[in-house]
Parts: structure tokens; sequence; C-alpha cells
């Protein structure tokens, strides 16, 4: 074993393979844990940033022991650069947290409206002025995971629309198809915003 470690191969070959991988771990941990920081998920940060630092302890120590070796440190530079392309990737794929989405639309939302509606998104609307004329404005809090989803509702009743989304940190509470209000309430709520429409 210890022959191998010293060999050309693993010193040449293998090792900036190792390094390239590990770094490519270590810097996507790294990524997660700032979003996780952002959206005050202290455990799955704490957690992230254990394994990173470790992670990064055992990359330099390999680079440490083999200073001569240039394909060390271009390996060390390329996992960290692809690290952060990884770790946007999965913390998409993970979607994790809340946002807030804004859809304009200069028409009648009465379709839009029901369809979220009816998808179990709590919405808030108001009528405003934009620079052609009259709009609507509708908001609504959603997990991000659902966010093509909402998308695709908007495209199919209001193609035309323009929407924007924002993270959101915190939420008292929200309306959402996970965590729909009591059927007293929503009659209610749902009632009144058929008169507004």
């Amino acid at each position: 074993m210890h022959e191998f470690i010293n060999s050309d191969l693993y010193v040449w070959a293998i090792l900036p393979l190792l390094i390239f991988l590990t770094r490519i771990v270590d810097v996507s941990l790294s990524t997660l844990r700032i979003i996780f920081i952002n959206r005050n998920l202290r455990y799955y940060a704490t957690i992230s940033g254990f394994f990173e630092v470790l992670i990064w302890l055992l990359v330099i120590r390999e680079i440490f022991q083999r200073l001569n070796n240039p394909f060390c440190f271009l390996a060390y530079a390329a996992g960290f650069a692809t690290g952060n392309f990884v770790g946007i990737i999965l913390e998409n794929k993970i979607s994790i947290g809340k946002v807030l989405i804004r859809i304009i639309t200069r028409r009648t939302a009465e379709d839009l409206v029901a369809a979220l509606r009816s998808s179990g998104y709590g919405l808030t609307f108001v009528d405003a002025e934009g620079t052609t004329g009259p709009v609507k404005v509708i908001f609504t809090i959603a997990e991000r995971k659902d966010i093509s989803t909402i998308a695709e509702v908007i495209k199919r009743h209001n193609p035309r629309a323009f929407y924007s989304v924002e993270d959101v940190r915190f939420v008292s509470e929200a309306v959402t198809k996970y965590r729909l209000p009591t059927t007293h309430r929503w009659a209610k709520f749902h009632s009144r915003m058929r008169k507004n429409v």
C-alpha cells in the first residue's frame, strides 16, 4: 500500500483526480451551507459545515505533502470551480424554503385566480395602475418546489402575465397546498374573494 501511494501513477494521476472529486463535494457542501444559513436552517448548516471542513483538511494535507506536483494545484482549482456549479444545481433540485410569487396581469384574472385557488394556494390580490393602464397584482406564498407548477398555471391561463419570484426567509402563517386553513375560515375567505373578482 505504501509503495502504491508513492508510485508515479498515484502521485501524478490518481491523487489529482481524488483531489478534484473531493473538492467538488467540499465546495458543493459549502454552497449548500450558505444557502441553509440564509434560510435559517441551523442544523443543516451545522452538519454540512462539519463535513465541508473535514474534507478540506484531508485534501489540503495531501497537497502539502506533494507540493512539487502542479496537477494537484490544478485539480484543487478545477474542483473548486466545478463544486460551485454542482452546489447550485443541488440547491435547485432540493428546493428548500418558501418564495413570494408576484403576478401582474393586464386583463381579468378570474380564471388564473380560480385555477391557483383550486390547486390549494392562498392568494392576495389588489387593483393597481401600470404604465399601460389598470392591472391586477396577485401575491402568493409557495414552496420553492412549486414554482414550476405555478408558472405552468400562469402560462396556461394568462400567458402574457408578468411574474417574479423572491425568496422568503420567514413566514408567520401561509396558505399553501400543504397547509390549508380550516374549512370554515377557508369558505368565508373564498366567498369574500369571489365578490372582489
